[in-house]
């Protein structure tokens, strides 16, 4: 009897050890606890459609949204805009990333807006045509290990069954001021969804084939993405899947999750403070603009 209790608690402990190590696993691999912000902002009218942003400081962040060509800095703390600068004329700028003193925006077509000394009464404006074939672009962050800008595509950069599930991120070398090559990531859709399958991953499906095949619902449609300062992994959100990447350097899947729409309206800026606590902004639609910042755990 004393031999099978005994068996029993082993049995026990070792079950314990096992979700401790499960949870231990998945907090390792997101470091942040998606369904409760640390806390929530609604942004001001002015930010509706904010479609991007990058921080400044650990108080401070450059904000766009897709209409006017208008650089706001907005202060956390106060939740409010405390400085404007239009830049360029109206248009549908969808990424904004800083690299010191210069920040860099992103068209939806690719074209990338150069201000420099931003702060300064003496900033200047130049603007680069990337060239990427992609007609909409969302994604643009700096990777500061290999001084470039990563600008996303939206959807499939062109027609044909072949691209059909390849979304892609370029690289802009900011020495030579041109676009590299070769993609700097590419993904497979499909590949995405046997992931989610094979791990269980609760997202929406869908059957095909009269009810013989189900698989997730993966379009992968890239609204915002950013580069961890601690673990350098690659953070991406898809707005209109309302779902969350995180991928490693050699851009290979390290973690997906659903994002609860009642949070996350509209997905479109994501950003990171230097302590590693994660910013995403929401565009506003029908309901309000919303600020959500998620501490690190480290």
């Amino acid at each position: 009897m004393k031999s099978t209790n005994l068996n029993i608690i082993g049995l026990v402990i070792l079950m314990l050890i096992s979700c401790a190590a499960a949870h231990k696993s998945k907090q390792t691999i997101t470091d942040y606890d998606l369904s409760k912000p640390s806390f929530s902002l609604i942004l001001p009218e002015e930010l509706r459609e904010i479609s991007g942003l990058t921080a400044i400081d650990s108080t401070t962040l450059a904000c766009i949204q897709d209409e006017n060509g208008i650089l706001f800095i907005y202060d956390i703390q106060k939740n409010r805009i405390t400085r404007q600068y239009s830049f360029n004329i109206d248009g549908d700028y969808e990424g904004i990333t800083r690299v010191g003193s210069t920040m860099y925006v992103l068209r939806s077509d690719g074209v990338l807006f150069e201000i420099s000394n931003y702060q300064s009464s003496n900033s200047t404006l130049t603007s680069f045509t990337t060239g990427i074939p992609a007609n909409n672009n969302e994604g643009l962050c700096y990777d500061a290990d290999n001084n470039r800008l990563l600008i996303a595509s939206k959807g499939k950069i062109a027609k044909g069954a072949e691209y059909k599930n390849k979304r892609v991120i370029y690289g802009f070398d900011l020495k030579t001021k041109k676009l590299i090559d070769k993609p700097i990531f590419e993904f497979d859709v499909q590949s995405l969804k046997e992931y989610a399958t094979s791990n269980k991953i609760d997202i929406p499906t869908k059957t095909k084939k009269k009810g013989l095949i189900t698989e997730p619902i993966i379009k992968l449609m890239t609204s915002a993405i950013a580069i961890h300062p601690i673990t350098k992994k690659l953070y991406l959100l898809s707005a209109s899947d309302h779902l969350f990447f995180i991928f490693n350097i050699n851009g290979e899947i390290a973690h997906l999750e659903a994002l609860n729409p009642d949070i996350f309206n509209k997905a479109e800026g994501i950003t990171f403070l230097d302590n590693g606590d994660m910013i995403i902004s929401n565009e506003g639609q029908s309901k309000n603009p919303t600020l959500l910042r998620f501490n690190y755990k480290q």
